[in-house]
């Protein structure tokens, strides 16, 4: 049995230095779409996105209720998560 799905939650820093989150099956392809200007119409007009952090997850249920989870963190606790991931965002600024 197959430990994990293809489902995944991901981080973007946007242009404006929020971070949004977000699901997919395909995160490459998802953050292609968002710089795109056709992805979730927070990000639209935050472009160029970059990807910061993904996890795979067991199933699509558990990647949405991730999400939710990720979401409802306060700025300050997401810039902890990142860091505790070995992730520091201001590495990620756009140019």
């Amino acid at each position: 049995m197959k430990d994990y799905s293809d489902y995944y939650v991901y981080i973007l820093l946007c242009s404006d230095k929020t971070f949004y989150i977000g699901t997919s099956n395909d995160v490459e392809k998802r953050v292609a779409t968002h710089n795109a200007g056709k992805g979730a119409k927070y990000t639209k007009t935050r472009r160029p996105v970059k990807l910061m952090y993904f996890e795979n997850l067991h199933d699509k249920s558990e990647a949405l209720r991730r999400e939710i989870e990720l979401k409802k963190y306060s700025r300050a606790k997401k810039e902890s998560f990142l860091q505790s991931m070995g992730i520091n965002w201001r590495d990620f600024l756009i140019s």
